[in-house]
């Protein structure tokens, strides 16, 4: 289907929960997804197919209004083609919308994907810069959901905080609307800023310590890498933690991060972010976890 010029990766989850689902429907999907991902690479490229178990709050950063709190299963395709500018992401789902060529595809496989998620109660997104490739993320709800009094367990779950000065930088305005909020709901005293070099003087502007750089991984004029190594050079103890809506295999393979950075996966929860931003500070601890005996 998809040619001897792409290679496929795939990368299955480990003790995942069952789905209520139609298999003819997904792997609907999943062949929707692969030939669009084929399109995006016309001159070869990698195609990443992966699963993972996640679990997803009332804070879960998406443009569903509705999001159901629970545990769900992630079926994730990359590219590393073409990527879409912020207008196409915008009609994706729309029917007949395409971005082909007249004879070369009627525009309505993703606008299909998401009729059968829908229809499935669960969610997608997609995530891509432009000559960045493109992540799309399928979320479908455990068939057998915990109760609440059943999370329990350690893991990057709700309620830690801190007081620390986190610096912000990232270009989707929603994003950084979100990570910020959640991050002074949570304690931290946050600065924000939408670019590298806003970021950079902010940097010099603060007077104190800044603790941790949370930073979008790919921006304009200046990634996150980068922008990471110059804050550096003022603050050699600042940690770092990257985010993106690529996944962290999909990211890593490409080479766009080094193996061993703290990386956050887009969208994310307050429960999600708030480990994690532990973890990278390096005083992670014990924390609530959905219980595996309700998988």
């Amino acid at each position: 289907l998809i040619g001897e010029h792409i290679e496929l990766v795939t990368i299955p989850g480990e003790q995942l929960g069952l789905v209520k689902a139609d298999p003819n429907q997904l792997e609907q999907i999943l062949v929707n997804l692969a030939v669009n991902a084929r399109d995006a690479m016309p001159d070869g490229g990698v195609l990443t197919v992966e699963t993972a178990q996640v679990y997803l709050d009332e804070s879960y950063e998406t443009k569903d209004v509705e999001v159901t709190a629970g545990e769900y299963v992630m079926l994730a395709v990359s590219d590393n083609g073409t990527g879409m500018s912020e207008e196409v992401k915008s009609h994706l789902f729309e029917p007949f919308f395409t971005t082909k060529e007249v004879g070369q595809g009627t525009g309505l496989g993703l606008a299909t994907i998401y009729g059968i998620v829908k229809q499935h109660q669960g969610h997608v997104w997609a995530y891509s810069e432009p000559g960045h490739g493109s992540t799309f993320k399928v979320y479908l709800p455990l068939a057998r959901e915990c109760p609440d009094e059943a999370v329990t367990g350690d893991n990057e779950g709700t309620g830690i905080g801190g007081r620390e000065v986190v610096l912000v930088a990232e270009d989707e305005p929603a994003v950084r609307r979100v990570a910020v909020r959640m991050l002074e709901k949570l304690g931290y005293r946050v600065l924000t800023a939408g670019e590298g070099e806003e970021a950079l003087r902010l940097v010099d502007e603060h007077r104190g310590h800044i603790h941790l750089l949370l930073t979008d991984v790919i921006m304009p004029r200046m990634n996150g890498r980068e922008l990471a190594q110059r804050v550096r050079e003022s603050h050699p103890r600042i940690k770092v933690l990257y985010v993106s809506g690529y996944t962290d295999n999909d990211i890593h393979h490409h080479g766009v991060l080094d193996e061993g950075v703290y990386f956050l996966q887009k969208p994310f929860s307050e429960a999600t972010l708030a480990g994690k931003v532990r973890e990278a500070l390096g005083t992670a601890g014990k924390q609530p976890r959905p219980s595996p005996e309700c998988r």
